[in-house]
């Protein structure tokens, strides 16, 4: 039902190219509402733009997540060949860019003892090959179940993982705004209202092995077994008031935290487990990201043509997105630094208080994604040791 160029799926490369962009795009809102050491929000034009910006591209973490589950999940081979070949295609370019930003950022000393234990912090974004690592960890044990499974069963686990997105609101409603406390390095973490089985002493409560991105696993699944081909107007129709149900939520959810704290007086500002709070409503778990992966989903899978521009622009980027998550903080910044420096930060932008912000956000993004998708296509066609640095 989905039309394929060289047994490629054209529209999967279209959404993995659109959510390369749209994780920059989200880095690039960052430092209007982090700054220094801390959280600082400048002004309210900023927060706003930040609700909006920042929102938009919420599903790209989790967009990377469906495809995969799209493309191999259940497996088409046995479960050696299926960790060979995703080990060489995620775990050396991870490892060799992990090794880059230990030196590059930081103490290298202090880095690389970090590494022995987690991912690099100041390379924040690494967290995500942890993740996926994991989802690959289950698919083997999955696949079984996932060749047989009839709609109604796995709709029954969707409705199930689904809930679990609303049990962040729960938390809040049933224990007011969390205190935070702080884990490794001064990483912040919301202490969490215990819910149905969970305490002090237990974090693996009634849901803790339906949530998570366990259920972009199975929305992958079903999108593959039982979507089949919709109209752009049936499409449109889903897919419009299920995104901006989602959009809402996450917009809403952080404005209110920000305006909370700000009390109508700007800047805002405080620790950096403020903006930890602040980012809760749009965390991968929750509802309206959710929501807004089905819509992003629903709409990605109209595009069926290929073309010129398909074959010597966007797949040579598609392939190259794993290598352009992993390395675009290093060019990223630089950017987001000269821009800012350039244009003006709050009220004394030069395009003003109101459309500096924007301006500076979509700059930042379109220039790196720009240099960046260079930079790896060309790495790439490396002979020999291309595809082991960019993957």
């Amino acid at each position: 039902m989905v039309a394929k160029t060289s047994q490629r799926e054209i529209w999967i490369d279209w959404m993995r190219v659109v959510a390369c962009f749209f994780v920059m795009l989200t880095h690039s809102c960052e430092p209007f509402y982090l700054g220094g050491e801390g959280s600082l929000i400048l002004t309210r034009a900023d927060a706003v733009w930040v609700s909006l910006l920042n929102v938009l591209p919420r599903a790209s973490v989790v967009l990377f997540v469906v495809a995969s589950s799209y493309l191999q999940f259940p497996l088409h081979y046995d479960t050696a060949t299926f960790f060979r070949r995703r080990a060489a295609r995620i775990l050396v370019p991870f490892v060799i860019w992990s090794v880059v930003y230990a030196l590059v950022w930081g103490e290298p000393v202090e880095n690389f003892k970090d590494l022995l234990l987690n991912f690099n912090y100041a390379a924040g974004h690494l967290w995500f090959v942890y993740m996926m690592v994991g989802v690959y960890l289950l698919m083997p044990l999955l696949s079984p179940w996932a060749e047989r499974v009839g709609r109604r069963e796995l709709l029954f686990y969707l409705g199930l993982w689904l809930f679990t997105t609303l049990i962040p609101f729960i938390r809040q409603w049933a224990g007011g705004t969390p205190p935070v406390i702080y884990g490794p390095s001064g990483i912040p973490n919301a202490a969490k209202y215990p819910l149905w089985g969970e305490a002090s002493w237990n974090m693996y409560g009634l849901f803790y092995y339906v949530s998570g991105f366990f259920g972009y696993l199975l929305l992958g699944l079903y999108f593959r077994k039982f979507v089949g081909e919709w109209s752009w107007k049936k499409t449109l129709a889903y897919a419009l008031p299920i995104f901006a149900a989602g959009f809402a939520l996450c917009s809403r959810g952080f404005m209110q935290g920000v305006q909370a704290d700000a009390q109508g007086v700007f800047p805002v500002e405080g620790p950096v487990g403020l903006a930890a709070v602040w980012e809760g409503p749009w965390l991968n778990d929750t509802f309206g990201v959710a929501l807004m992966a089905i819509a992003w989903m629903l709409f990605f899978r109209k595009i069926k043509s290929g073309g010129r521009f398909y074959e010597k622009v966007l797949l040579p980027v598609s392939g190259a997105s794993y290598g352009m998550y992993l390395c675009h903080l290093l060019v990223l910044v630089p950017v987001a630094a000269w821009v800012r420096t350039s244009l003006g930060l709050g009220a004394d932008g030069i395009l003003g208080p109101v459309w500096t912000t924007p301006v500076e956000m979509l700059l930042i993004a379109v220039i790196s994604f720009t240099a960046v998708a260079v930079l790896a296509v060309l790495v790439r066609r490396i002979p020999k040791v291309g595809k082991w640095i960019m993957g």
